[in-house]
């Protein structure tokens, strides 16, 4: 097993809030790391164009991932219209074959935005497919179907309102610090949640929610997840295994 990890998600700035101190716990028993998204989140803005925030963005995530020592790659879909399609997929399914991740982190497929949800289905099957040979992109299939986790939606609840669980929390306590510095590269990103969400908080919900996760397990912060575990997916815990007793 390469240990190579990658966390695609929908946005910039998605990773840092749900699985960068996993990520973190992870670069240190010398897995490499990979931050992909979807979208440069050309629509978090209120003043700039398209074109001038998705400089930005991708700027920022770069940023971030280099605290890691870790590649960024961006999909460049439109933020708001990712599509379940063949075009996308293609795209997600190269990254893979590119990538090699055995550790593969997803949105949560229940959220409170649609482009998470979409994003969580096109990782799904670009794991599945990245080793199919007659999927034809650019780089060669890639013979192993990764271990596939997905990352807390939002509050932790469903677009209804219910409370997901977790089939395995991460004591990610002694990595908060660098968690907090990786999510403050996207500076664009509180002015405009300050702005469309009237919320001036961009750090204190990071601390509040793995404060929650933590206070599950008896630590003081954490990250959960919920194991892909599907036909022809890996049935054992990587992360158990790896990280041992940070695994609740």
């Amino acid at each position: 097993m390469m240990k190579t990890a990658l966390a695609l998600c929908a946005h910039p700035d998605d990773a840092e809030f749900m699985c960068t101190g996993t990520l973190a716990l992870l670069h240190q028993k010398g897995w490499q790391i990979h931050i992909a998204t979807i979208t440069p989140g050309d629509c978090g803005t209120a003043e700039l164009s398209r074109e001038q925030i998705s400089k930005v963005r991708k700027a920022e995530a770069a940023a971030s991932a280099a605290f890691l020592n870790a590649g960024y790659h961006c999909l460049e879909c439109d933020d708001v219209f990712i599509m379940y399609d063949k075009p996308t997929l293609l795209k997600a399914i190269e990254l893979i074959r590119i990538v090699q991740p055995a550790i593969v982190f997803a949105p949560s497929p229940d959220d409170y935005a649609i482009d998470h949800e979409m994003t969580s289905r096109i990782v799904w099957t670009a794991c599945f497919a990245a080793g199919i040979p007659n999927v034809k992109t650019r780089e060669k299939p890639y013979g192993c179907v990764p271990y596939l986790y997905y990352v807390d939606p939002e509050e932790a609840k469903d677009k209804l309102g219910n409370q997901i669980g977790a089939s395995c929390h991460i004591d990610i306590s002694s990595q908060m610090v660098l968690k907090e510095k990786m999510l403050c590269c996207h500076a664009s990103q509180r002015d405009w949640l300050k702005a469309h969400h009237g919320m001036d908080e961009y750090t204190a919900s990071l601390k509040r929610h793995a404060g929650m996760r933590g206070k599950e397990i008896g630590v003081e912060y954490a990250e959960a997840f919920r194991q892909h575990l599907g036909h022809a997916f890996p049935q054992d815990n990587v992360l158990k295994s790896e990280l041992g007793n940070l695994v609740k």
